[in-house]
């Protein structure tokens, strides 16, 4: 399996061979300037594919035979849509988890109280949700993290234990950061794109084709979008078998401190 430690045992042996050739046969410098670019590839497939476990293990989806998916939220809550959607999953008995950005709870607390009384859950998607958020250092990320929960704690009584990296960017600070707050991070294996995609048809089509056992959906509690397509995708999902289960009990974690 590749991830860091292994890729940084195998380049360093590459590199190890290229200057054991330089000195003895002879090589282009442009053999560093390759393997500096190679090594750079995988360090970015590694940081921005939540998927690939490369410097954690990231929880992206259930491993089960059974018919059972999971919804989650992310970037509230929202005063417009989040009660919409809050709304939509009411109507259709459905359970979601939120992952709720810190600095987006002052003035939202009715919402995210509403949240939690409904049955649903919320997940820590960080304080400032930084646009260069993966870039601060360890003990920044961290503070950020524990801020958001401060606020979710001050609201509902309950400390989040499941994390959602912003962007889905996972680095080697991140995972300091995570490992020193004791939360989960997770992940999705369906990215929904519907803060991309406006036309409900379009997508509605690529998150139904995605439909598997185990899958963990990413929505955006946001946009307009979400709200006209989210009952199409649940009675769809209900169609084919599929129960929608919520989040910490499909992975069998806790989401609470």
């Amino acid at each position: 399996m590749l991830n860091f430690r292994n890729a940084n045992i195998l380049f360093a042996g590459l590199l190890g061979l290229i200057i054991w050739q330089h000195i003895t046969e002879g090589v282009s410098w442009w053999s560093y300037l390759v393997l500096a670019f190679i090594y750079s590839l995988i360090l970015f497939y590694g940081c921005y594919y939540i998927g690939s476990n490369f410097f954690m293990r990231v929880m992206c989806a259930a491993k089960t035979s059974k018919k059972a998916i999971a919804i989650t939220f992310d970037d509230g809550p929202d005063a417009t849509a989040t009660p919409q959607i809050l709304d939509i999953l009411k109507q259709l008995n459905v359970p979601a988890a939120f992952f709720c950005i810190g600095n987006r709870i002052a003035g939202n607390e009715t919402i995210l109280k509403q949240i939690q009384e409904q049955g649903h859950i919320i997940g820590n998607h960080s304080f400032s949700h930084h646009f260069w958020f993966d870039l601060f250092p360890s003990a920044k990320m961290l503070d950020d993290m524990l801020q958001a929960n401060q606020l979710v704690r001050q609201t509902i009584n309950l400390s989040p234990l499941l994390f959602r990296p912003p962007y889905g960017v996972i680095n080697p600070n991140l995972k300091k950061a995570i490992i020193k707050s004791r939360m989960v991070p997770i992940g999705w294996s369906v990215r929904s794109m519907d803060t991309i995609i406006s036309d409900p048809e379009k997508l509605l089509n690529k998150i139904n084709r995605r439909i598997n056992p185990g899958a963990i959906f990413l929505f955006h509690d946001t946009g307009a979008a979400t709200i006209s397509v989210l009952p199409l995708f649940i009675e769809q999902a209900k169609a084919q078998g599929y129960e929608i289960v919520r989040l910490d009990k499909m992975l069998n974690l806790r989401a609470y401190a």
